[in-house]
């Protein structure tokens, strides 16, 4: 277990990552039908209290224990013809400026190959022989025998443009030799929750997977496997293993900013106004009570820094400053620090808007200023 993941809250381990069902997409991505390959290895496993390497973010219950690896997800419209704008706007789903055009959605890096047919699960108590349904060149689709196939369709169409969205802004999630391709894992009546893994991690041989149960996997189901996706992104950003934050925000703080913009970015607004409306009135007892970390704290900064590119600033920011163990980061960082990572990203300083959402007590302000004496490379205006 690394160090990082040592540290962590023992009870934010074990937080369950929940399933809600939606509306359909608003687009499709086209398919590749599904090929024979050869399997890959079955290193790894770990048991059912953690995982080697992640975040633990299965439901509770018999799946509770988490996942080896963290999930995190991709967010900015990428399409046939390139990315949507996101960034600022008044409010709701439709405001937004920017986004860069391109010729194409990025490709994932990384060896690829046909993937097996089948790939039997030995992670936690997960020991499901599962099928192989469809791939393309970012996504790779697994059922358990239970899953209604006619719900491929969609699901593939959904977990292309969630991948493809992903890379644009968040880069690459392989070293080069690994897949670089999301593998989605969907289970029907069993298990509690979901979990992420990603590319660093021998538990899930070296994927980047989103494991989703219980279903019903009807159409619109989005938000269970777009959670997983966001701990992905916060798991293996930038080539470094981890989530120094994860110990303050927890499951599903950032996750909330993720599926926001992501559903925003590809343009799927009712379901961008219905997280709106839920996480806007989703209230928290940490760092005190009371606290709304997303209409407080993670709106305000998406409305008036670019979107999107408030987070990925971030990642890169903590990338280039926060410090490793090789691929590892090396532990936790406080809040101070992170508000201190968090005005670098957006050039601002975010104590007002962090006193305002958190409260700021005197350990804060002792925190914050070591932070800003102990990674003086990141500079903002006061």
């Amino acid at each position: 277990m690394p160090g990082w993941l040592s540290k962590l809250p023992l009870l934010a381990l074990v937080l369950a990552c929940g399933s809600e069902a939606s509306p359909p997409p608003s687009g499709s991505a086209g398919t590749t039908s599904s090929a024979a390959g050869t399997g890959g290895s079955t290193q790894g496993g770990g048991g059912s209290g953690g995982g080697a390497g992640g975040i633990a973010s299965a439901g509770a219950g018999p799946s509770a224990g988490g996942a080896a690896g963290m999930a995190s997800g991709g967010t900015d419209s990428a399409g046939s013809s390139g990315s949507a704008g996101t960034g600022a706007g008044t409010g709701g789903a439709s405001g937004g400026t920017g986004g860069s055009a391109g010729s194409g959605p990025v490709l994932p890096e990384g060896n690829a190959g046909a993937p097996p047919e089948e790939w039997t699960e030995h992670w936690f108590e997960h020991v499901q022989v599962l099928k192989l349904v469809d791939y393309n060149e970012w996504v790779v689709l697994y059922f358990d025998d239970d899953v209604d196939q006619s719900q491929a369709e969609w699901l593939m169409s959904f977990l292309t443009e969630v991948w493809q969205y992903t890379l644009q802004h968040y880069g690459q999630f392989t070293d080069g030799e690994r897949d670089g391709r999301l593998y989605g894992i969907f289970h029907q009546g069993k298990y509690s929750g979901g979990h992420p893994s990603t590319y660093f991690d021998a538990s899930h041989d070296y994927r980047n997977v989103s494991d989703a149960g219980p279903g019903p996997w009807t159409e619109g189901n989005y938000d269970l496997a777009s959670h997983e996706v966001s701990h992905i992104v916060e798991g293996a950003s930038r080539g470094v293993h981890g989530s120094p934050a994860f110990g303050l925000w927890g499951d599903s703080k950032w996750a909330e900013f993720y599926q926001y913009d992501l559903y925003v970015g590809l343009g799927m607004d009712a379901e961008a106004e219905r997280v709106l409306d839920k996480f806007s009135n989703t209230s928290d007892s940490f760092p005190q009570a009371d606290t709304h970390w997303f209409r407080d704290w993670y709106y305000p900064l998406w409305l008036d820094h670019g979107g999107v590119s408030v987070m990925v600033n971030f990642f890169q920011v903590l990338s280039e400053n926060f410090p490793k163990n090789g691929d590892n980061y090396s532990g936790g960082m406080n809040f101070g620090e992170y508000v201190h990572f968090m005005s670098g990203a957006v050039n601002k300083n975010l104590k007002p808007l962090a006193t305002e959402a958190f409260g700021w007590p005197a350990e804060r302000e002792t925190e914050f200023q070591n932070a800003r004496t102990e990674f003086s490379a990141i500079t903002y205006p006061d």
